[in-house]
């Protein structure tokens, strides 16, 4: 990389810098299609090098640690199929526009996600972290697989070159469950109801899956800002 430039007290951040934290739960619908409109807002930005960051939420955190049924979570949580129908239709149709064939009928079971949130913290560390959030949205949104099966979770981080032997005995230790709670307890203490929330380089925090238009909005103006030499 080119040295940085200087203006006056404050360091200008060059165009090829800018960290995107996304707080989100791999089974949120909504985090899936805000994935696809921020890819779109990032291509429109080439000359910026983009780190993308994945936080935990999870949406269900009183799910039981095997799961739920998914017939049986949908009529707790919407009173009945009828209903998801009419919710998920309209899902179904935005992630149409952003080119996702979300395949809700195939889903047969609604996990508890602290497993797979582990494996992406574990990710992160083998920089393979935004590659699996993806393959995991696939395996659960198209594919209908129960992410929250150590194997299954095992099989994703292995085809993105983790060690799938390893990342299963950790699973299965429970590891880093903790963490991952708490990580969770702290993005609602901080305000955070609902997800994908998107955090610009610490400083802004856009709620929902916006359009690229309005992503792309928050990451000219932080790029436009100075940053202060001691801000981490």
């Amino acid at each position: 990389m080119g040295s940085r430039g200087l203006a006056g007290p404050k360091r200008l951040r060059y165009l090829y810098d800018m960290r995107i934290e996304i707080v989100s739960d791999v089974i949120c619908p909504w985090c899936f299609i805000g994935k696809r409109r921020l890819e779109q807002a990032m291509a429109q930005r080439p000359d910026i090098d983009f780190e993308i960051g994945w936080r935990p939420f999870q949406l269900n955190p009183d799910m039981p640690r095997e799961g739920a049924d998914r017939k049986s979570y949908l009529e707790a949580k919407f009173g009945g199929p009828t209903r998801a129908k009419e919710i998920y239709a309209r899902v179904g149709a935005e992630g149409a526009k952003e080119n996702i064939a979300f395949n809700f009928d195939g889903i047969k079971r609604t996990p508890n996600t602290l497993a797979a949130h582990s494996v992406l913290r574990w990710a992160l560390t083998a920089g393979v972290q935004n590659e699996l959030k993806e393959r995991l949205f696939r395996l659960y949104f198209l594919e209908g697989k129960d992410i929250g099966d150590h194997q299954v979770l095992a099989a994703a981080a292995a085809a993105e070159g983790m060690d799938g032997d390893l990342v299963r005995q950790l699973l299965d230790e429970g590891r880093d469950t903790e963490i991952i709670e708490e990580e969770d307890r702290m993005a609602r203490e901080l305000g955070i109801t609902g997800v994908p929330f998107f955090i610009f380089e610490r400083r802004y925090g856009v709620p929902g899956a916006q359009t690229p238009d309005v992503l792309l909005q928050v990451i000219d103006k932080v790029a436009a800002e100075p940053v202060d030499p001691g801000e981490s």
